[in-house]
């Protein structure tokens, strides 16, 4: 069975010896290191092999949203941002920066494990308090109820525009082929495209996209 190696980075010892203990009892996960800020994170990274670098985002010399970036450009690990604080410029920034998920450390420690684990197998991950924060920041719907889009729809198609909004309903592609009565292997081709055409890495920053008009 493969283990995914875990590095942990929070400056308070308490949740970052915590959370190694919860984590090294599920089988198939080990913690390989906990450092207390983003600067140790990245410089372990560089010099082991890490999976997962789960990081916090208050932290002193390099915050949370910085090492994902340093991280997701210069080693093989894939960050994914655990934190106590659910602000949108956070969401955005983590996201812009490479971060593959976003998690709330009030999360059931299930569900960071299953986290992990899709994040592990290429997957992208977010709660939907984060999405509802996003999406509390969208104009009110117009009075066909229908959400104000700020994104130029001209660029797409009207099937790549469903499936991005069902991407940013939270829609994995099985959903979305039963929804709009194509195939997965189609909804894939139509995602690689809107990727392609928008210059975004992942479907998570696909809904972001869709909801907020653009990463900026």
């Amino acid at each position: 069975m493969e283990t995914i190696k875990i590095l942990l980075a929070d400056d308070n010892s308490f949740i970052r010896e915590g959370m190694k203990i919860i984590l090294n009892t599920y089988e198939g996960y080990e913690v390989v290191a906990t450092v207390d800020d983003g600067r140790e994170a990245l410089d372990y990274c560089l010099t082991h092999e890490v999976d997962i670098a789960l990081l916090d985002v208050r932290m002193p010399n390099m915050n949370g949203v910085e090492a994902t970036k340093e991280i997701s450009t210069r080693t093989k690990a894939k960050p994914l941002i655990l934190t106590t604080f659910d602000d949108d410029e956070y969401i955005l920034d983590a996201i812009r920066n490479g971060a593959k998920g976003y998690l709330l450390k009030n999360t059931e420690p299930e569900r960071i494990r299953d986290a992990i684990h899709s994040v592990y197998h290429g997957s992208t991950v977010m709660q939907d308090v984060i999405l509802d924060k996003l999406k509390s920041n969208l104009k009110d719907k117009d009075d066909g109820g229908k959400e104000e889009m700020k994104i130029d729809a001209s660029l797409f198609t009207e099937r790549e525009l469903d499936i991005m909004r069902l991407i940013a309903k939270g829609y994995s592609n099985k959903p979305i082929s039963e929804e709009l009565f194509i195939s997965e292997g189609t909804i894939a081709n139509y995602i690689s495209s809107i990727l392609q055409k928008t210059g975004l890495e992942h479907r998570t920053q696909i809904a972001i996209y869709y909801l907020k008009g653009s990463l900026d």
